[in-house]
């Protein structure tokens, strides 16, 4: 059997990457939210927020190559991680500019994925709340300028987000273009998931607090047994004088 390779090389480079990654995932939240929001102010703020967003995805492609190179198993490494070379190669398309935004929930995921699992329920509800916000502003990006458009305003996208997190869907706000459909597909799949995951968070929760019931119940009972116990043992060292004067000599 061959040996597997080992990838010390590759652990360490996530390892000393993590917190400036996640800093710049970070703040490439806030500078998209600033230029889709439309506070940007003036045209040349707008352009070095476009210069900004486009420099950290270059940073993540560079990461993600750099990984790749030192995978010593690289089909294994691509394989393993489509989804970061979704994120390096589906935004140079500039149709397709709303979905740099996942580098956020990348490197967040990469972050949390070995959470324990009492820290699940914080995750799951920051990583809500984290699309939620994510989703509005791609699909308000995305819409908004077509003349057939459906959500317009920021409220709208929220809205919209809401109803499509949450598998409802009224159907009063709907993408129209190519771009804003991409972003409805994924955050349906990933409202599934995150249901998924609250619904098992919670199971989990009821199962161990009936669980905890049972061994406290189960616990009170055996000391009400023990207690019992002792006083028969008690009564019955009480009795046996008793028993023996009123026995005929």
């Amino acid at each position: 059997m061959s040996e597997i390779p080992d990838e010390g090389r590759l652990a360490g480079w996530e390892a000393r990457t993590e917190w400036p990654l996640t800093g710049l995932a970070v703040a490439f939240l806030v500078a998209y939210a600033w230029q889709v929001l439309g506070t940007a102010g003036s045209p040349t703020v707008h352009w070095w927020l476009e210069v900004w967003l486009w420099v950290v995805w270059a940073v993540f492609a560079v990461d993600y190559l750099i990984r790749l190179a030192l995978a010593r198993r690289k089909w294994r490494f691509v394989w393993r991680h489509l989804f970061d070379l979704v994120v390096v190669a589906l935004p140079m398309v500039r149709q397709l500019r709303a979905l740099r935004l996942v580098t956020v929930f990348k490197v967040i995921n990469r972050r949390v994925g070995t959470s324990l699992r009492g820290q699940v329920g914080i995750y799951v509800g920051g990583t809500t709340l984290m699309v939620a916000f994510g989703a509005a502003l791609a699909v308000l990006d995305a819409e908004r300028d077509d003349p057939n458009a459906t959500i317009t305003t920021f409220g709208d996208a929220l809205w919209w987000t809401l109803t499509t997190i949450s598998t409802v869907g009224y159907g009063d706000r709907y993408p129209v273009t190519t771009e804003g459909r991409l972003v409805a597909g994924a955050l349906m799949v990933g409202g599934i998931a995150l249901l998924g995951v609250v619904t098992g968070v919670i199971a989990s929760w009821f199962v161990e607090k009936i669980a905890g019931a049972e061994a406290s119940i189960e616990a009170s009972t055996k000391a009400e047994v023990e207690a019992l116990r002792e006083e028969i043992a008690l009564l019955r060292a009480d009795l046996k004088p008793q028993v023996r004067e009123s026995e005929p000599r």
